[in-house]
C-alpha cells in the first residue's frame, strides 16, 4: 500500500510530492500513507462513487471507536497506534466532505472559512501529529491547509464552474459578479489577499514543528505561487487552469528559507 501511496502523491498531488521528498525518511511513508486516506475520500466524494457515503460513514465509526474495517480506516488505526491521531479533527474531515454530498450552499465567507476548515485545515492538524509539534501551533497548520483550500478554489473557478459546482461565497458574487474570463480581477484580488493572510498565519507556525519544516515551508511556498502565477497571467483574463510550471517551483523552493 506504501507504493501505492507513493505512486498517487505523485499522479495528483506534484507540488506536494515534491515537498514530502524533503521529509525525514522516517516519516516520508506515513505522510504518503495518510495523504493517500485523505485523497481516496475526497475523490470518492467528488467523483460522486457510489460508495462514498458509507466509506466516510466507516470513518466516522472509526473515530468513535468502531473497528477498522476499510482500507482507509485500517491506514488510519496503523498511523494512530504511531502518533495517535486527533480523532475529532478526522471526524471534521468527514463533516467537509458530507457537506459536499449534500451540496451545502456557501453562502458567506464564513461558510467559505469553515469549508476550507472541515476539507483542508484538519489536514493541517492531523499531519502535526505525525511531524509533532514543540509548542501550541494548532491554528496556524490549520490556517495554512484553508490557505491551500482557498487557493484550489480561486485556480479551479472555470473546472468547477464546468461541473456545476460553485465554491466562491454567494455574497461575494453578488458584490463583485460572476467570476467569468477577464471581469474577475477585483473578485481575484478580494479571494487572494484572504489567501495570503492565512499564509501568513501558517507558514509563522512552521517554526513549532519537531519534524518536516523545511518539507512544509516548501510545500507551502510552492502552492502560494499558483496565486502569484494568477496575477502575473493578468488575475484570470483567459479561461482555464493556472498552472506553475515545475522549473518555477523548483526554485521556489530553492529560495525558501527556513527557520
Amino acid at each position: 500500500m506504501v507504493a501505492e501511496a507513493r505512486m498517487t502523491t505523485r499522479r495528483v498531488g506534484r507540488t506536494f510530492a515534491i515537498a514530502c521528498r524533503l521529509l525525514p525518511r522516517s516519516v516520508r511513508d506515513d505522510v504518503y500513507l495518510l495523504y493517500l486516506v485523505f485523497r481516496t475520500l475526497d475523490d470518492c466524494v467528488d467523483f460522486g462513487e457510489p460508495d462514498a457515503d458509507a466509506r466516510v460513514a466507516a470513518v466516522e465509526a472509526w473515530c468513535h471507536g468502531g473497528a477498522a474495517s476499510t482500507r482507509e480506516t485500517l491506514v488510519l488505526a496503523r498511523l494512530d497506534d504511531r502518533y495517535g491521531l486527533p480523532r475529532d479533527t478526522m471526524l471534521s474531515f468527514c463533516r467537509g466532505m458530507r457537506d459536499d454530498l449534500e451540496c451545502v450552499p456557501i453562502l458567506t465567507e464564513e461558510d467559505l472559512d469553515r469549508y476550507c476548515y472541515r476539507v483542508a485545515g484538519t489536514v493541517g492538524l492531523t499531519m502535526t501529529a505525525l511531524l509533532g509539534i514543540r509548542e501550541p501551533a494548532e491554528t496556524q497548520a490549520a490556517a495554512l491547509g484553508m490557505a491551500m483550500q482557498r487557493t484550489n478554489i480561486i485556480r479551479d473557478i472555470d473546472e468547477d464552474r464546468a461541473k456545476g459546482r460553485v465554491y466562491i461565497a454567494a455574497e461575494t458574487l453578488q458584490r463583485f459578479g460572476l467570476p467569468l474570463p477577464g471581469r474577475r480581477e477585483a473578485l481575484l484580488r478580494d479571494q487572494i489577499a484572504r489567501a495570503d493572510a492565512l499564509y501568513d498565519e501558517g507558514v509563522a507556525g512552521i517554526a513549532k514543528l519537531r519534524r518536516g519544516r523545511r518539507a512544509v515551508a516548501c510545500a507551502a511556498a510552492m502552492y502560494r505561487e499558483i496565486l502569484r502565477q494568477i496575477e502575473r497571467e493578468g488575475y484570470g483574463l483567459f479561461e482555464g487552469r493556472t498552472v506553475v510550471p515545475r522549473t518555477r517551483k523548483l526554485l521556489v523552493a530553492a529560495r525558501t528559507s527556513v527557520v
